[in-house]
């Protein structure tokens, strides 16, 4: 099949456009945390730093409640049901709904937990204060915007936000008194971010928010089910690391693992996570009209990505050491110790991050879940096993053996799929 008739110019065009604009977010995203870091680290301590980093450990969960998967199934619903105004319309307002029900089941455990657990209760206010992320990430439609395939609104919202953000950390924090300020500052600017993008949404694209009734909430729920277990198992084993070693070790341990584990994110996402969310709601048209064309574009892409992994990963191996002084100030070696192991888990979800997305594109939504379930229940022990046995290395091998075996299983479930599909 010709390179012609697998892509079409106008499909690359849309592509290409949604992916410049979340590449700059992406970009200036990244730069801009390797501005504040040094800074943070230096005036508020690596002590501090850990507990706020902790501190968005625990909220991250919650901003997978309210999440619910829809980043991925409302995703695909906005964009197969294409300019029906009043579906359009029903599907935000069921998706809001269950969103904001959420967000407010949120509150109610996190100040449960806070009450019960006496170490949260000591730093409440810090767990208080990041919980307005959970509130901005709410009300922000990031997959309105992807499934009409308008990702220059995320860029020009974001953008803007994290660039006040930087400098307000630069004016505001001045000591380690002011470490509160943080969570404060990411709480407001992605509020104020999430009602940004709403507006942009009733006035733009004029959307109105209609009651629904309860069958129809009830629908969203089971849509976004699969993959909410799935983006819950998932989290099970990532964003957990940086929550188990604050449990069970110090503030301290943590935010060199953390550190860490941010800057192999920025290698892992950047450029590939703009790509694959620009894409899947274009695979997605294309899957619906002919499934074979889907699988040789799935499959192309995800030759490129990771030969782009292939060739990047040994350089920010050797690296390491000058981008550990360049994002935190000082070559910590606990750090880069930990960010040499992580790059090999980085290769595996790089190797793998189109192909297990493409489930989804297919309504394996099942096997989706399947896969990161099973990654969770034998993931989730290993990682605090380890971690109680070798600290913050624990962490970073146990993450790669996760994403080794996350990486082998879907792989040999999509080339049995992928040949059903086909009809050989």
């Amino acid at each position: 099949m010709s390179s012609k008739r697998i892509v079409t110019h106008k499909e690359r065009k849309i592509v290409i456009g949604n992916f410049i604009s979340l590449t700059t977010l992406q970009s200036i995203s990244y730069i801009l945390p390797l501005v504040v870091l040094p800074y943070l680290v230096r005036v508020i301590g690596m002590e501090k730093f850990g507990l706020v980093a902790f501190a968005s450990s625990l909220v991250q969960y919650f901003m997978i409640l309210t999440d619910y998967g829809f980043s991925i199934s409302a995703t695909k619903t906005i964009s197969l049901i294409g300019e029906h105004k009043q579906k359009i319309s029903e599907v935000f307002s069921s998706v809001m709904t269950v969103k904001l029900m959420f967000a407010a089941i949120s509150f109610l455990m996190l100040s449960v937990i806070i009450y019960i657990v006496p170490k949260f209760r000591v730093d409440w206010p810090v767990y208080i204060l990041s919980f307005g992320s959970v509130i901005g990430s709410t009300l922000f439609p990031v997959w309105f915007f992807q499934g009409k395939e308008k990702m220059s609104y995320i860029s020009i919202v974001n953008v803007t936000g994290g660039l006040i953000y930087t400098v307000c950390i630069f004016i505001l924090i001045k000591s380690p008194r002011d470490f509160l300020l943080v969570p404060i500052l990411n709480s407001l600017l992605s509020i104020i971010s999430g009602l940004l993008g709403l507006y942009i949404v009733f006035k733009k694209f004029r959307v109105k928010f209609i009651l629904q009734k309860y069958a129809t909430i009830k629908q969203e729920l089971r849509t976004g089910w699969d993959i909410f277990i799935s983006i819950l198992s998932i989290n099970a084993y990532t964003t957990s690391r940086v929550f188990a070693i604050g449990l069970l070790t110090n503030n301290v341990i943590t935010g060199y693992y953390s550190l860490a584990e941010k800057i192999a994110n920025y290698i892992q996402t950047f450029p590939m996570d703009s790509f694959t969310r620009a894409v899947f709601p274009r695979i997605s048209n294309v899957f619906a009209k002919n499934k074979q064309r889907a699988i040789a574009i799935m499959y192309r892409i995800q030759d490129g990505i990771t030969l782009g992994f292939v060739i990047s990963l040994p350089i920010a191996f050797f690296l390491a050491p000058w981008i550990i002084q360049l994002a935190c100030g000082v070559a910590y070696k606990e750090v880069v110790v930990t960010l040499r192991l992580l790059l090999a888990a980085v290769f595996f979800v790089g190797a793998n991050n189109f192909k297990v997305q493409f489930l989804l594109v297919c309504g394996k939504q099942d096997l989706y879940a399947k896969i990161h379930i099973t990654a969770a229940l034998i993931g989730l022990p290993l990682i605090f096993i380890l971690i109680y046995q070798f600290s913050y290395i624990g962490a970073a091998f146990a993450t790669v053996l996760i994403e080794a075996g996350v990486f082998i299983t879907t792989s040999l479930i999509l080339e049995r799929l992928a040949k059903k599909l086909s009809g050989k």
